[in-house]
């Protein structure tokens, strides 16, 4: 342990002071002292620990050690390396199994002896050494070779099999091998039931496409355990996915309920609330979320946007100023960030707007719009481009070709109901765009059912090519996916399927069509799985 960096996290410095004497006392030198959970926080964000011991219950303060276990795993910023012990004085069933789901890798209950610390940390190190080279491979992003050693430990029934079949089912979710993760889950759940294996479960079949069983799933794992918030955030995805925003906005607000300092869960919360129409209350969590939030790598700028947006047309010219100097700040810190740059200029004309400078706004839209057909415009910049116009149309300033680009983005990104839905609640200030959007989908439906009948008719070559032309005049991720189902399964009967695989391909890869499914802000890990940081940064926005 003698080159080991520790960090103390307690409240009470009594118990702090003696947890770092017996951390000295094992050889450890270089020891960081916390009292607060906040500053905890920033320096797991900063610095990386061989061992963390955290106090479960803090005084006066809303967030609990698990919550900011919870928190660090949910964002990938503790590394495998990194031993988390537990330190409490309750011993309920509650608070131990809530320890034992969270992965802990100790938990221990006051008062202590230095013999049982280092008992923890020494069994907690034989683990991390046991699995060595399934978290080598892991940092190494050969996901597939730490799945199979994953997957033998789990079968031969190895040291640590249990935690081995947990990171292996992770890594099956990761590279899209969904049939095995499930089989894997349900293997540990007949072995030994634990919730987060049904979970597990559940996602798997979420992201497989089959939400109806998933939600199922779900529903019956909160009646079995009510507080297990991971399947709150799980179901809320869920719901978000097959477009039930009622029903998602109802679960994320009982996920915040359970976990008030979670900066994940209040994003979702501000972000589903503001999509759904309710403004008002949208404001207040967007902004106690940017409170708590802003200067940790939790915190997603596009929270700040939509709290701009909410100010904006709530007339709260100093509210959307500081949303205009948070930007800068978080700026300064990477300027390099072009996700960041990108949704800065979007609150720059925001503020133009509510300046009447609309010569200044005209000018920033027209560079978003120049933008629309490029690999790199998402659907979060088609989103908050929406919003933008719809801005303007709503003051009575319009741009020649707005109609058009509010086509474009319609035709490029309604790939489903809740897609649909989220450009049109985007626009939802200005009427005539939500509904161009909407009809933009049954354009697109319209397309595809074109193609499914010429293939029914026995003429998939024509129905590839169909498909083919429509997606690369719309870029539409729906129509692209679909011509490379058709033609994977009719490659037989396609004499130049080869060609027509390769323009298929090139599209699939340039526009990550094959990702298409909406989300709230930047994708973080998983709710409910662990934690499968690499070698590159997890928390580095895409450039």
């Amino acid at each position: 342990m003698s080159g080991s960096r520790a960090l103390v996290v307690d409240s009470n410095p009594t118990s702090r002071s003696i947890l770092v004497s017996q951390l000295r006392d094992f050889g450890v030198a270089d020891v960081t002292q916390c009292s607060r959970l906040a500053d905890a926080r920033r320096q797991l964000e900063i610095r990386t620990f061989d061992v963390v011991l955290c106090e479960h219950h803090f005084a006066g303060e809303a967030l609990s050690g698990p919550d900011l276990l919870d928190d660090l795993r949910r964002n990938q910023l503790l590394p495998f390396s990194t031993v988390f012990v537990m330190v409490t004085g309750e011993a309920t069933y509650a608070t131990v199994s809530e320890a034992a789901e969270s992965a802990l890798d100790g938990y221990l209950l006051k008062p202590h002896k230095a013999s049982q610390l280092k008992d923890r940390l020494r069994q907690a190190r034989i683990r991390k050494i046991s699995l060595q080279n399934i978290f080598t491979a892991i940092e190494a992003e050969d996901f597939e070779g730490a799945a199979k050693l994953c997957l033998h430990r789990f079968e031969t029934k190895g040291l640590f099999w249990l935690y081995a079949a947990r990171v292996g089912a992770e890594l099956m979710l990761r590279v899209g091998k969904y049939d095995q993760a499930q089989r894997l889950y349900e293997a540990v759940i007949e072995a030994k039931t634990m919730p987060w294996a049904k979970l597990g479960v559940a996602r798997s079949l979420l992201d497989s496409g089959q939400a109806v069983t998933a939600v199922s799933t779900l529903e019956n794992l909160i009646r079995e355990d009510p507080s297990y918030t991971d399947a709150y955030d799980v179901l809320g995805r869920a719901h978000f996915e097959t477009g039930k925003f009622d029903k998602a906005l109802e679960t994320y607000k009982m996920a915040a309920d359970i976990t008030p300092a979670s900066i994940s869960r209040l994003q979702n919360l501000g972000m589903m609330t503001y999509y759904s129409g309710d403004r008002k209350e949208a404001e207040k969590v967007l902004d106690r979320t940017t409170r708590i939030g802003l200067d940790s790598k939790m915190f997603d700028a596009q929270t700040l946007v939509l709290l701009a947006l909410a100010r904006l047309e709530s007339g709260d010219k100093k509210g959307l100023q500081r949303c205009r100097d948070d930007f800068v700040r978080l700026t300064e810190k990477t300027p390099d960030n072009k996700r960041l740059r990108r949704l800065s200029d979007v609150v720059d004309a925001l503020f133009f707007i509510q300046q009447s400078q609309f010569a200044q706004a005209l000018d920033a839209v027209r560079a978003l719009i120049k933008t629309v057909k490029a690999p790199d415009f998402d659907f979060e910049a088609a989103a908050n481009l929406m919003a933008l116009m719809a801005q303007l149309s709503n003051k009575a300033i319009q741009l020649d070709e707005v109609e058009g680009v509010v086509d474009t983005i319609g035709m490029r990104y309604c790939t489903s109901k809740s897609m649909t839905e989220l450009l049109a609640g985007a626009a939802s200030v200005h009427e005539p765009y939500a509904e161009r959007i909407r009809s933009s989908l049954s354009q697109v439906l319209r397309l595809s059912e074109h193609a499914m009948s010429l293939s029914m008719g026995g003429d998939p070559r024509a129905a590839v090519q169909s498909l083919l032309d429509s997606g690369q005049a719309t870029l539409n991720g729906k129509l692209i996916e679909t011509a490379y189902l058709v033609l994977n399964r009719y490659a037989a009967k396609i004499p130049d399927a080869q060609q027509l695989s390769s323009v298929i391909q090139e599209l699939r890869v340039r526009f990550a069509t094959n990702s298409n499914k909406p989300a709230l802000g930047e994708q973080k890990r998983q709710a409910g799985g662990l934690t499968l940081r690499t070698g590159s940064s997890p928390t580095k926005a895409p450039a």
